[in-house]
């Protein structure tokens, strides 16, 4: 049935939408307008010696849609740190990158992505996300195009894993390996099992534990997979007093998501150089 109704949506309500001559095509534009990245050197809150490195959250998603080649594309322009990326599997086992394991709010079709393959997802239409008009072509993209958008650059891709297992990890090693970024990727995930098998499998890829609230027991957790764990951790749940507890323990550290001059300033002053945002930029 599901498959039934994408097949009307897309030659049916697909061309109605995209259609310039029809108010929801301009609805959606206006909806869905770009923002103004902040930029945290005009606020002078860090020298060009001691800086901060931020991550652009799903890619600069303030000027082109999350998760999408263009937003990755932007983090490069933008001298980014790093690009954080979801990735999920389709039903032939194909990682591709997106927040949801549904795709019915970022796209024109529906359904969850196990449900299709790679072929299938292929065809699903953004339907928001900023400036996504301007983008007629892009679709979801794979592992392998994600990873190409940083090949030869400065900025670090970084790939969580979405899935809740350990199937098919060794198929994101072997694609940062192909491309060359063992150096350069960096891997993270709520599981801290995920990351022991991918430490177990490529010892060099750098890994970062995603938390919420920083306890001796994931300190702890990420310390006994190896030097090269980190966390990272949910701004919005943390204090001083748990920060102060990463740094005392002597575990690197990067919290998402960190979206204020203000935040940014604080953490920096507490001695925190990473963060993850979707607004701000160096």
């Amino acid at each position: 049935m599901i498959t039934l109704i994408n097949k009307i949506i897309t030659l049916v309500l697909v061309p109605i939408y995209f259609c310039s001559l029809l108010p929801p095509y301009h609805i959606a534009k206006l909806v869905n307008q770009p923002q103004e990245l902040i930029s945290i050197s005009e606020y002078e809150i860090c020298s060009a010696g001691d800086p901060i490195y931020l991550t652009a959250h799903r890619g600069v998603h303030a000027l082109a849609p999350e998760n999408s080649v263009p937003a990755f594309q932007e983090a490069v322009h933008h001298n980014y740190y790093s690009a954080e990326c979801d990735i999920h599997l389709t039903k032939d086992n194909q990682w591709v990158v997106i927040h949801n394991e549904g795709v019915n709010g970022r796209f024109c079709q529906i359904g969850d992505v196990e449900d299709y393959t790679l072929e299938e997802i292929k065809k699903f239409r953004y339907k928001n996300g900023a400036n996504f008009w301007k983008y007629k072509d892009i679709r979801i993209p794979t592992l392998d195009e994600y990873l190409d958008v940083f090949v030869g650059t400065d900025t670090r891709p970084q790939i969580e894993i979405k899935e809740d297992d350990c199937d098919f990890l060794d198929t994101v090693v072997a694609a940062i390996k192909s491309k060359g970024l063992t150096e350069e990727a960096i891997v993270i995930s709520f599981h801290i099992e995920q990351l022991e098998a991918v430490h177990h499998l490529e010892p060099e890829i750098e890994l970062w534990y995603l938390v919420d609230e920083i306890t001796p027991e994931n300190i702890a957790e990420a310390k006994a997979v190896g030097e090269n764990v980190w966390l990272s951790a949910n701004f919005s749940v943390n204090n001083t007093e748990t920060i102060q507890l990463a740094i005392d323990a002597g575990v690197n550290i990067s919290f998402w998501t960190v979206n204020t001059i203000e935040d940014a300033e604080m953490l920096y002053n507490m001695g925190i150089r990473y963060m993850e945002t979707d607004i701000l930029c160096n």
